[in-house]
C-alpha cells in the first residue's frame, strides 16, 4: 500500500472507489490487490486497509493489481504526480460493445496529482481531463496501442481556498493554463515511465 497524508486537508476530486467525487479529504491510499481480485465490497475493504494503516477521517482509496513498488514520480514547478501502472488489460475508450456492470480485471493506471494552489470546482474537473489527456499522450509515446485500461482512476488534490480570498483560487486547469500545463507535464513524465516499465514487464 501507498498512503499519503499531506498534513492538512486538501480539496480532492477523484474517480476512486472510496471517497470519490469532490470534497475535503485528508489522505490518499493506493492499495495493491492480486490479479483477479473480485471482492464485491471493495469500498469497505479499502476503508479497512486505510484504518489499519492509521488513516483517520475522510480520504480517497484506490486499488490496482500493478506493483506498488514500481510507482513513478515526477514534478514540474510545484505540480507533482505519482503513477502506478498495470497495462496487461488495455484498449481504446471508444471500443464497440455494450460495456459491463460486472467487476473488471484489475490492472489499472492510477494517477495521483498534488497541486500547491487552490482550484475552483470547474478547474478541478478540468484538471482531471488534463491528467487524462496527458496519460493518453504518455501511452502513445510509450508505444502502447490503447487509451488506457478499463479500471483507470485519477485523484487530484489541491490546496484549500484561502478564507476570504476568492481571487486566490485558480479558475483554469486546462493544458495551456499555468497550473494545467505543469500538471500535464508531471503526469506525462510519470505515466510514460510507469507504462514503459509495465510494457517491458509484460514482454
Amino acid at each position: 500500500m501507498l498512503l499519503w497524508r499531506p498534513g492538512s486537508d486538501r480539496r480532492m476530486i477523484s474517480s476512486a472507489l472510496l471517497g470519490g467525487g469532490l470534497g475535503r479529504r485528508g489522505w490518499i491510499l493506493n492499495a495493491q490487490v492480486p490479479p483477479g481480485y473480485a471482492r464485491l465490497d471493495a469500498e469497505r475493504h479499502l476503508a479497512e486497509l486505510a484504518a489499519r494503516a492509521g488513516a483517520e477521517g475522510p480520504g480517497v482509496g484506490l486499488m490496482t493489481a500493478a506493483r506498488i513498488l514500481d510507482r513513478c514520480f515526477a514534478a514540474d514547478e510545484g505540480a507533482e504526480a505519482l503513477v502506478t501502472a498495470g497495462i496487461g488489460v488495455r484498449g481504446w475508450a471508444a471500443a464497440p460493445g455494450a460495456g459491463s456492470s460486472e467487476p473488471l480485471p484489475a490492472g489499472t493506471i492510477n494517477i495521483l496529482v498534488s497541486l500547491p494552489v487552490a482550484l475552483s470546482d470547474a478547474a478541478l474537473v478540468n484538471a482531471v481531463a488534463t491528467a487524462t489527456e496527458a496519460k493518453v499522450q504518455a501511452l502513445r509515446d510509450a508505444g502502447v496501442d490503447a487509451s488506457g485500461t478499463p479500471t483507470d482512476a485519477v485523484c487530484v488534490a489541491a490546496a484549500l481556498p484561502p478564507p476570504g480570498r476568492p481571487a486566490a483560487v485558480e479558475p483554469f486547469a486546462g493544458p495551456r493554463s499555468p497550473w494545467g500545463a505543469r500538471l500535464a507535464r508531471a503526469v506525462h513524465r510519470a505515466t510514460l515511465l510507469a507504462c514503459t516499465r509495465a510494457a517491458a514487464a509484460d514482454g
